[in-house]
C-alpha cells in the first residue's frame, strides 16, 4: 500500500494580503508565492517549528468574495501554552474568544479565533503528559 499524509489545508481568501497579515500575527511564516494566472495567485505557509507547508492561501480575483459555511467547519492548531498566544494575538488584535474546557478541567484547553473571511480556528493547549495531536487513546 503506498504511504499517504496531508500535506496542508487551503483556503480561498478575499484579500491576500490581509489573510497573510493575520496568518503571520498568528505565527505562520511564509515559504514562496506562486502567479497562477489570470491575476489569481497563492501563498504557501507553515510555522516555524513545522518540517513542511501546512497552510495555503489563494485569491482568484475571479471567484468574489469569499463565503464561508459550505461544508467546511474548522482549522485545529495546537499552541504550547494557551495563555501566552491568547495574550500576543490580543495584542496584535486578533480578538480570540475565551478559553474553554471542553474534557472538563483535566481536559485540554481551547479558545476560538475567526480569520477575515469568516473561517474559524480552535488554538488546542493539550494537558501534561498528552500526546501531541488526537489519537485513538482519546477515544477509548
Amino acid at each position: 500500500m503506498n504511504r499517504v499524509k496531508t500535506l496542508f489545508v487551503s483556503y480561498r481568501v478575499t484579500d491576500l494580503d490581509r489573510s497573510l497579515g493575520f496568518y503571520t500575527a498568528l505565527g505562520y511564516a511564509e515559504l514562496g508565492r506562486v502567479e497562477i494566472g489570470d491575476g489569481a495567485r497563492l501563498v504557501i505557509l507553515k510555522f516555524p517549528d513545522e518540517p513542511a507547508a501546512s497552510l495555503e492561501l489563494v485569491r482568484r480575483p475571479g471567484d468574489g468574495p469569499v463565503e464561508v459555511g459550505s461544508g467546511f467547519d474548522h482549522l485545529a492548531i495546537q499552541v504550547e501554552t494557551l495563555a501566552t498566544t491568547l495574550k500576543t494575538l490580543t495584542e496584535a488584535g486578533l480578538g480570540p474568544e475565551p478559553v474553554q474546557y471542553p474534557g472538563g478541567p483535566h481536559g485540554p484547553k481551547t479558545s476560538w479565533l475567526t480569520d477575515p473571511d469568516g473561517y474559524r480556528i480552535e488554538l488546542v493547549q493539550w494537558p501534561p503528559g498528552h500526546p501531541h495531536g488526537i489519537t485513538a487513546a482519546d477515544f477509548a
